[in-house]
């Protein structure tokens, strides 16, 4: 996977870096695994923006991914790479004996023609679904079950990887790519390997018109609105915010300002926060 760079012919263009789509070996996706993907524009069932900075955008339809992964002893042939706009990573056609298919997250090194299995006999090998439990100590691992039976819930962005550390009392010991160290059950189910398309990291969108596209809109600082829209507005020219530390528009503190619940119950189940030296 590379990106592609192009000559400054026009002031976009100058920083812009988008994927050179290397990768990708189908272009239409599957019909039978397409769903509608109504837009809201960042508003609840009762019509108020709840999140902010959402509307426009291109028409998208939403790829069917299987994220529980059934076992399949007899294993799942990949007939194609694709690109899905709803999410960094790039998906990975598969088809089974009896000729279902399906949608799985493509982990990095995929290529047509593997055939993929999922069971506590799977190899060891790129792509392969496996419970933690039959999982060797230090092996990369991506689309983690947080929970036995419920699915993939984490690592499953572009480029994300995480490592099986320890295995002790019925739990293994995962560190995110957060940093974080998480008690998670040996029964939860993984994949091995990195999620592909590595340098989505390095992409530069380049102009604003792009970010319309994805269906963003702009962003205004509170600086430069009315005291009435927002805590750091008013004063005359280039003013101070005026407050000890940043706000948010409802005036919560925006920096150093911890949200998570202190009595959520997965508490327990966090070894080593994510930003402890």
């Amino acid at each position: 996977m590379a990106v592609k760079t192009y000559r400054p012919t026009t002031p976009s263009f100058r920083g812009m870096a988008t994927p050179s789509f290397e990768e990708i070996t189908k272009k239409t996706p599957e019909k039978s695994l397409l769903a509608v993907k109504k837009k809201h524009s960042g508003r609840n069932n009762t019509g108020r923006i709840t999140v902010r900075h959402q509307g426009g955008g291109n028409k998208i339809k939403y790829r069917i991914v299987d994220f529980k992964g059934a076992y399949h002893e007899t294993g799942k042939t990949v007939l194609a790479i694709e690109y899905d706009p709803n999410r960094t990573a790039y998906i990975a056609l598969l088809q089974d004996e009896n000729g279902k298919k399906s949608y799985v997250v493509a982990s990095d090194g995929l290529k047509v023609g593997d055939v993929l299995y999922a069971g506590p006999q799977a190899d060891i090998k790129t792509g392969n679904i496996l419970p933690l439990a039959n999982i060797p100590v230090g092996t990369v691992i991506n689309s983690v079950e947080l929970y036995p039976g419920h699915g993939a819930q984490l690592v499953r962005s572009a480029g994300a990887f995480t490592q099986l550390i320890a295995k002790e009392n019925g739990k293994a010991q995962i560190r995110l790519p957060s940093g974080e160290v998480r008690l998670v059950s040996l029964d939860c189910r993984a994949t091995i390997g990195t999620v592909g398309n590595l340098d989505h990291e390095n992409i530069k969108i380049g102009k604003a018109g792009k970010k319309r596209h994805m269906g963003i809109r702009p962003t205004v600082r509170g600086s430069v609105m009315n005291p009435v829209d927002h805590p750091h507005g008013g004063g005359e020219g280039r003013a101070p915010i005026g407050h000890p530390g940043p706000m948010t528009p409802w005036g919560k503190p925006a920096l150093g300002y911890k949200t998570r619940n202190r009595k959520a119950r997965s508490n327990k189940m966090i070894v080593k926060r994510r930003n402890e030296k």
